[in-house]
């Protein structure tokens, strides 16, 4: 996998002056105020937007949030956003109704250089998550330039992601850049020894990535309904815990197939009788856990033995919490587990907005290199999948008009640029 090299970054383009749609990842959590309860996707955001204010840009923002399947949610409004923002920044941000249409027009109209707009949620549109060409040429329309600086969706093939690129020069924003360059530096170039930690409820998500890091990662320790998919196919009674039936036997298969002991499974767990805050529970080896009861989190000698791997790694790569973290008698694995990485002298890279929120609660964020914003971008990456939306961008042969009177559609589709 190659660095961010090839394809054009905001500070390759003249933006001074210019409108410049932003598509940013304001998918935020809102409280039942409806108010933003976690800002971290927002802040990660803004050294681009301050980059474009010191080039005194024309800054219009695209997102979504939630998932309101193309019709128009209150509830999923982006207006909270809107405050939170402002706030952050330190700078007046409007707001427009709409993302297309004669109240964006209107909006974009009235703006004047330095000013930042934040458009109404992209997915109140069905053409958004459709990819639609005219829907993504609506969009274009109310720009010169495109950055995108989304990696949550980056490995999504949608309007605002891929679609608009058609229409205008895209090019990367800081945080996009960044992303790729530390995702590349795995399993590319690690340093030795090179410790995975996956996690999560559905074995579908990550067990093909298992299968890629079998060739590159030195232990790969398992957490979650992961591990225990693969704990079923070693011939343990899971119980009512968790598990993905149908990758049972690729697990089997991928355990018989590793060199040594790459796969790294819990020898201990918390059992609970319910999935619920003072749900009974106790602490079990594998072969002991209760009729009826499921598996919660990763056991004290689990813990032990997942803190001393990471705390003798060169690169620590996890994607995932160990256990219901919401519930703080189940988060423990997780939170200690993470004292560990932060501890060590890894290079590390967390991703997933579950692990990158119980990273936050625990105060270790400081101490992690790289915290992906997109869980599922970082998993489809490391897969080698594509991300269509980083492909999408212009690449750096390419030279840009500069007169936004120009038709640069035209001259995109003849592949000439003045």
């Amino acid at each position: 996998m190659e660095k961010f090299t090839n394809k054009m970054t905001v500070q390759d383009i003249d933006v001074t002056g210019k409108r410049v749609l932003v598509r940013v990842d304001y998918n935020v959590p809102l409280d039942e105020t409806g108010q933003v309860r976690d800002n971290w996707r927002i802040t990660a955001s803004l050294p681009t937007l301050k980059y474009l204010l010191s080039k005194n840009a024309k800054i219009i923002l695209l997102s979504h949030l939630g998932r309101p399947k193309g019709s128009v949610n209150p509830a999923m409004s982006l207006r909270p956003v809107q405050a939170e923002l402002a706030r952050l920044l330190d700078h007046p941000v409007d707001f427009a109704d709409d993302c297309i249409g004669p109240k964006a027009q209107k909006a974009v109209g009235l703006m004047r250089n330095g000013d930042i707009l934040l458009l109404e949620n992209l997915r109140f549109h069905a053409q958004e998550e459709a990819n639609d060409p005219e829907f993504a040429r609506n969009l274009s329309a109310l720009g010169d330039i495109y950055v995108d600086d989304a990696f949550g969706t980056a490995h999504r093939a949608h309007a605002s992601t891929e679609g608009i690129t058609h229409y205008l020069p895209s090019v990367a924003g800081f945080l996009l850049e960044e992303e790729i360059n530390c995702l590349s530096r795995e399993p590319a170039d690690p340093q030795r020894p090179y410790v995975a930690i996956l996690s999560g409820a559905k074995a579908s998500d990550k067990i093909r990535l298992i299968e890629n890091l079998l060739t590159h990662a030195d232990k790969i320790m398992l957490g979650g309904g992961l591990a225990n998919t693969f704990l079923l196919a070693q011939g343990y009674d899971m119980k009512n815990s968790l598990v993905d039936l149908e990758r049972v036997d690729l697990a089997r298969e991928l355990m018989a197939r590793q060199e040594g002991a790459k796969i790294v499974l819990p020898v201990d767990v918390i059992a609970a009788e319910a999935v619920r805050a003072g749900a009974g529970h106790k602490t079990v080896d594998l072969e002991d856990i209760p009729p009826g009861w499921g598996t919660v989190d990763i056991g004290p000698k689990t813990i032990d033995i997942y803190s001393q791997a990471v705390m003798t790694a060169g690169t620590v790569l996890w994607n995932g919490p160990l256990g219901v973290y919401e519930i703080p008698e189940f988060s423990k694995g997780t939170a200690l587990v993470g004292r560990a990485v932060a501890q060590s002298r890894a290079f590390s890279i967390l991703g997933g907005g579950d692990l990158a929120a119980a990273v936050r609660r625990d105060g270790l964020t400081d101490k992690i290199n790289h915290i992906c914003t997109g869980g599922g971008a970082m998993l489809a990456y490391l897969k080698g999948k594509p991300l269509r939306a980083v492909e999408a961008l212009t690449d750096k042969v390419a030279a840009f008009p500069l007169d936004p009177s120009l038709d640069i559609e035209a001259q995109m589709q003849e592949g000439t640029f003045f």
